[in-house]
């Protein structure tokens, strides 16, 4: 935890925040916290700042909190990404919303198991605990924005075109094709397949709604990897 991250419901007065549960457990048990001590915290989806140590007990503490920085700036880009594996969707979640991702569209696909639509893991408040995960890790505070979108033709014909305006539009194949390009200075939309990739029908359609292919190469990764790595590329 880099970031103490403050739920609104958090707060008992002016500057005054008392916690319990998960983040207590990391303020006593790993950080070794002391009345006194100072924190760098930041109140979700608003200011971050530091939080200095009132009381802290096993079932309570309270923070004095000083917020006045901006929140770090969000990555100018919307990914759309096959829904992938429920273990590997649970890092992507973490790891998009500790790289500045805010938007995030999951969408069927050919190649996606019918089984992952009925995960547990895509329960609003399990994933809204992966972002705070991948938050904290990042010393952000605004929470990105999931959307589920399980029919692929609607979602490209109806949605996808607004999701394009004013924006690079990215579909990321392996094999031979141009190189994705790096350091955008512009928004993009970008676009990942599941494990197998799309079919030739999903990449016409995508192409015919706007994208361009770009590859990182002839080796075929994992979901995962390949998020990271393009995120990073482009940015």
């Amino acid at each position: 935890m880099n970031l103490l991250l403050l739920e609104p419901s958090d707060v008992i007065g002016d500057n005054l925040v008392r916690l319990s549960g998960r983040r207590l457990h990391h303020l006593r048990k790993v950080l070794n916290s002391q009345v006194g001590d100072t924190l760098k915290a930041g109140l979700l989806n608003g200011a971050m700042g530091t939080a200095r140590v009132l009381r802290i007990k096993d079932e309570l503490a309270e923070l004095e909190v000083e917020l006045t920085e901006e929140p770090p700036r969000p990555l100018p880009l919307i990914l759309v990404l096959a829904l992938p594996r429920p273990k590997m969707l649970k890092r992507i979640l973490q790891t998009t919303a500790t790289l500045g991702v805010k938007e995030l569209h999951l969408i069927n696909s050919y190649r996606v198991e019918k089984s992952y639509w009925q995960s547990p893991w895509l329960e609003h408040s399990k994933i809204h605990q992966q972002l705070i995960l991948g938050l904290e890790q990042g010393v952000d505070t605004l929470l990105p924005r999931v959307q589920l979108q399980k029919g692929f033709k609607p979602f490209v014909e109806d949605q996808f075109p607004a999701l394009l305006e004013g924006r690079k539009a990215l579909l990321a194949l392996p094999g031979d094709y141009p190189a994705c390009p790096a350091d955008l200075k512009e928004p993009a939309t970008l676009v990942v397949g599941p494990e197998g990739g799309f079919i030739p029908y999903e990449i016409e359609k995508l192409l015919n709604a706007g994208c361009r292919p770009v590859s990182l190469g002839k080796r075929v990764l994992r979901v995962e990897t390949a998020v990271t790595a393009l995120l990073a590329k482009l940015f």
